[in-house]
């Protein structure tokens, strides 16, 4: 016979490992526990996992902060409310980037920039000396556009880092946003330039050393006044190497109308579709509108015009829906009512998810041109392909994740090709790459009344916070 005061303490351990066996079977019937084990890779229970100390009840979103902060960055802005102006190296952009690194610093990231201004926010993991899985978008804004383009992205993602350290997540590869410098084309030209140099275009760095804005200022100098590099040979340094990161996801609005019309919570990106921007300008002998009888005129505006035309055919021609093309820049010198234009100057954005269709239609666009030029005897002086990219493909195993977070947190999904071009397009070129899209109004971007819901950007970053940890534990 055990004496009383034994027999008391073995009943009190057998009471509290019975209780506790219950809890964690309970624990394994509750779905959000079985969500987080699924997701993780790790049971919940294990002390030495790298896990949630909560269920994914626990992931909540703090969507009012997150509008707050959204609505406080469209004030840095060159154009008034509601539309958003915000050119790359101009003081507001420079006040829209102290204001995401203050955030990042207050939620405990380490941050540093790079010689033309891309901006990283750094969580460590717990093996650092791992590649990061990174995230982040662009802020900068073409003029009279939204808050949203770029900003859900950069905000959002901010947000999702906060959503796991309140989880009590740990990470095991470190997390990195990255603020993207000059995703939109707008002073110099060039789409994506912050994510195409750390992808490592040489081609872009030597350009970078002679290329101007429309008013002469240099890419240097302008990069100077905002901070930053002073000297051409820095441009080079910003170059990742392939594999720096071991994936990168960008969440980002939608840009067109289908996940609203479809009533479809996330857009699961498969695919990028291939851009390409094309310069051509033409040369007539100008004159007096009303001296220079018809039969007489070299008309540089209607050159243009025509060619406007005959892109529009041979997009059409391809015989894909994929295939897309835009002539959104068409200026006339002198531009004066009465004057026949001398010169004329395009800039051409054709796009496709298959690269050699893409092509083809460029080169009937060149095609058109010369003869153009040749029949109404303008001088074609000049047509210069400024980009010519190849489609990016998400991975498949981030695809899965993505997925794999939809289903986990109950949100309809939908697998989606952007036809829109991003920085994952050319970080896809560093390492794997995923995209999360939500839903917009109406499919508007690129104009004030660019709107996403706090309801839809919530999900976007509970998505992106789930499978930013699935990936941070592989």
């Amino acid at each position: 016979m055990l004496p009383l005061q034994q027999f008391i303490a073995l009943l009190l351990l057998f009471i509290f490992v019975s209780s506790f066996s219950a809890a964690l079977a309970q624990n394994h019937e509750d779905p959000t526990i079985r969500t987080m084990e699924a997701f993780s890779g790790y049971p919940v229970h294990h002390p030495s996992s790298y896990v949630f100390s909560n269920p994914i009840s626990s992931l909540s979103v703090d969507s009012d902060t997150l509008v707050k902060q959204i609505e406080e960055l469209s004030t840095f802005s060159d154009s008034p409310a509601p539309s958003v102006t915000r050119i790359l190296y101009t003081e507001k952009d420079v006040l829209a980037r102290r204001f995401v690194k203050n955030l990042m610093g207050l939620s405990g990231l380490s941050v540093r920039e790079d010689a033309v201004g891309n901006i990283f926010g750094r969580w460590d993991g717990s093996e650092p000396e791992l590649p990061a899985v990174a995230t982040g978008s662009h802020v900068d804004a073409i003029p009279f556009s939204g808050k949203y383009d770029g900003v859900v992205g950069v905000l959002g993602a901010l947000e999702a880092i906060n959503v796991l350290k309140r989880s009590g997540f740990k990470p095991k590869r470190s997390l990195e946003i990255i603020f993207f410098t000059s995703e939109e084309p707008t002073r110099f030209g060039i789409s994506c330039l912050g994510s195409r140099l750390l992808a490592g275009s040489d081609a872009l760095a030597k350009a970078l050393e002679t290329t101007v804005d429309g008013q002469n200022i240099s890419f240097i100098d302008a990069a100077s006044s905002a901070g930053y590099l002073t000297d051409p040979a820095q441009i080079s340094t910003v170059f990742l190497k392939k594999g720096s990161y071991s994936a990168f996801l960008e969440l980002h609005i939608e840009q067109g109308p289908i996940l609203e019309e479809e009533g479809i919570s996330i857009g699961v990106v498969t695919a990028i579709a291939a851009p390409a921007s094309l310069k051509v300008e033409f040369e007539g002998t100008g004159g007096h509108a009303g001296a220079v009888l018809m039969p007489y005129r070299n008309d540089a505006g209607l050159a243009a015009a025509e060619l406007a035309l005959a892109v529009e055919k041979h997009v059409l021609d391809s015989g894909s829906i994929d295939t897309v093309g835009t002539v959104g820049i068409l200026e006339l010198h002198p531009g004066a009512i009465n004057s026949i234009p001398s010169k004329s100057h395009l800039e051409i954005d054709t796009r496709d998810i298959d690269e050699e269709r893409r092509n083809t239609v460029i080169k009937k666009i060149h095609e058109s041109a010369d003869e153009i030029a040749k029949r109404r005897q303008v001088k074609l002086s000049e047509f210069k392909i400024i980009n010519q990219d190849p489609p990016a493909h998400s991975e498949k195993s981030i695809i899965e994740a993505m997925v794999s977070a939809t289903k986990d947190l109950n949100l309809t999904h939908k697998l989606m090709i952007s036809r829109a071009y991003h920085d994952s397009l050319f970080m896809a070129r560093v390492s794997p790459m995923g995209m999360i899209f939500i839903p917009c109004y109406k499919g508007y971007s690129h104009k004030p009344e660019e709107f996403a819901s706090p309801k839809d950007m919530s999900n976007g970053v509970k998505v992106l916070a789930l499978t930013l940890a699935k990936l941070s534990l592989q």
